[in-house]
């Protein structure tokens, strides 16, 4: 498996020669629009009438702004994304082979899931679709080419109107509205995809296809990529999308601190309104209810609820049972707002006052991630892998110090001790899915325009009999999400919810 660079994605005479292109194919398509509207106007009038299978900015200009194909994504931006992979791929052939060739990318969409017989689960649209289509429609499928002389083109297969399917599921965009709402050269039928793919195929015999058949939801796509390929194994495009989102734009970076000030501002309230007695399940809807409210769609995964010995289970979702006086309360909670999800946890007492064992645990914790958020981009936190490495070595050091790690370890022995309080990472990037680009290495060098957590944990089980008993069945964990910016400076984006020990108490006397 292959993983783009920072020197081979942003390559400077790449950057400017796409934008030269993105510049003219912009004025282009504006030019083009502009013909539309001035020589057919029942066009327009028409599209102005029309229903459309997701928000659109005629139907909804409170959620999408004039010219956005998603909540504060441009239509430009997309296209961009689209010619960028093209680029990137045929470009990574080329050097692998050193030669130029035709290349066609096949993305699909996700389909509905069902909880039980018609019905469905909340639809989520397959992330690497959605982030080079903006379609958030179910059953549909985008095809990209690039020729060796670099003419891309990019082609929706889309559900057509169905009168009756679209009174009970809802509106499709269809087939004619297609190439204006999504900015393709062309839409047509999804059921016209194997056909298409043919003759593409007779066309270009020498043509590199890439899909990832493991990564779709579509079987039938699957089957018809292998059909008309005779067997050929094609390539899959997924790392290499995967290394286009990992670094933000400016837009998505923006939408990003929007998804973190939601939930951080929905955590201080779900932990000012607990008490003891409370149910994790309470806890749960809170924290659901106040991320609604504030405009994200939902939690961006089962959120983690966990009152006393529970926190020790690090992916504890029963969230059934009474958080008792004296116990501490770990949440571990996101939420997604239009396609960019938060992810934080906060650790705090549900009587609203820490008791002097919890309270030395969360100061070493708390030390250690302020430590850790410190050394991003500098020495030990200069790429994800060095940060986890740096926060076993800081753990062994405070726990050594409060006399949980005998005082004789030292070194990768120490670390080793340490790990065995935190047996997780402590980072993995974010995004548009919360363990986003998950075929990434954590072993690259941090960029601008990345985002990641930093959440180290101390979780001491109830059985752990070589601590002091007032330890005992303890979890702590800390996470903030965190924009990587130039000049080795960083944003921490959920700086809003409250982790110092006097601003958690503080809440409880509001």
């Amino acid at each position: 498996m292959f993983v783009f660079t920072k020197s081979f994605l942003l390559n400077p005479a790449r950057r400017s020669s796409l934008l030269v292109k993105k510049a003219r194919w912009c004025a282009d398509y504006h030019k083009t629009n502009v013909i539309l509207a001035a020589g057919k106007p029942g066009r327009q009038a028409a599209f102005q009438n029309a229903t459309f299978g997701q928000p659109v900015h005629q139907t909804h200009p409170h959620l999408i702004g004039s010219g956005e194909v998603l909540t504060g994504i441009r239509l430009e931006e997309v296209q961009e994304r689209r010619k960028r992979l093209l680029h990137v791929l045929r470009d990574h052939h080329g050097l692998q082979t050193g030669t130029a060739t035709n290349h066609i990318v096949v993305i699909p969409s996700a389909n509905k899931k069902y909880m039980s017989h018609k019905i469905p689960y909340v639809f989520r649209q397959n992330t690497d679709f959605l982030y080079l289509s903006g379609c958030q429609e179910p059953d549909s499928v985008l095809v990209l080419e690039i020729d060796a002389s670099s003419n891309c083109k990019s082609t929706l297969f889309v559900r057509p109107k169905d009168k009756h399917a679209e009174m009970w599921d809802g509106p499709r965009t269809g087939v004619q509205a297609a190439v204006d709402v999504f900015g393709v050269e062309e839409a047509l039928d999804v059921n016209s995809l194997k056909e298409y793919l043919t003759k593409h195929g007779f066309a270009h015999p020498n043509a590199v296809l890439w899909y990832d058949a493991a990564a779709s939801d579509l079987q039938d796509v699957s089957k018809m990529v292998k059909d008309v390929t005779n067997q050929t194994q094609p390539k899959p495009p997924t790392e290499a999308i995967q290394s286009l989102r990992l670094v933000k734009s400016a837009s998505e970076c923006a939408l990003m601190g929007k998804t973190c000030e939601i939930a951080s501002k929905a955590i201080n309230r779900t932990m000012q309104h607990s008490f003891p007695g409370i149910s994790e399940h309470q806890v749960f809807a809170n924290v659901d209810y106040y991320t609604r409210v504030a405009g994200a769609n939902f939690l961006a995964y089962p959120p983690v609820v966990a009152g006393g010995s529970n926190a020790t289970v690090i992916h504890y979702i029963n969230n059934n049972q009474i958080v008792r006086a004296g116990e501490l309360l770990l949440l571990d909670a996101g939420c997604e707002y239009h396609g960019y999800t938060s992810d934080i946890t906060r650790t705090w007492p549900v009587e609203g006052r820490f008791s002097d064992p919890q309270r030395v645990l969360y100061e070493v914790l708390l030390q250690v991630q302020r430590e850790l958020l410190d050394c991003l981009q500098q020495a030990g936190g200069e790429t994800l892998d060095q940060l986890f490495d740096t926060m076993c070595s800081k753990i062994g050091k405070y726990l050594q110090e409060i006399k949980l790690i005998p005082e004789s370890l030292s070194g990768l022995e120490r670390s080793r001790a340490a790990y065995k309080f935190c047996p997780h990472h402590v980072s993995h990037y974010l995004g548009m899915d919360v363990h986003d680009t998950p075929l990434i290495s954590r072993n690259i060098r941090l960029m601008p325009g990345m985002v990641c957590t930093v959440e180290p944990g101390i979780y001491i089980s109830k059985h752990n009999f070589d601590v002091p008993v007032e330890f005992r069945g303890t979890g702590l964990r800390i996470e903030d999400d965190v924009l990587i910016k130039p000049d080795k400076q960083i944003e921490v984006l959920t700086k809003e919810c409250a982790k110092d020990v006097a601003a958690i108490e503080g809440l409880f006397s509001r």
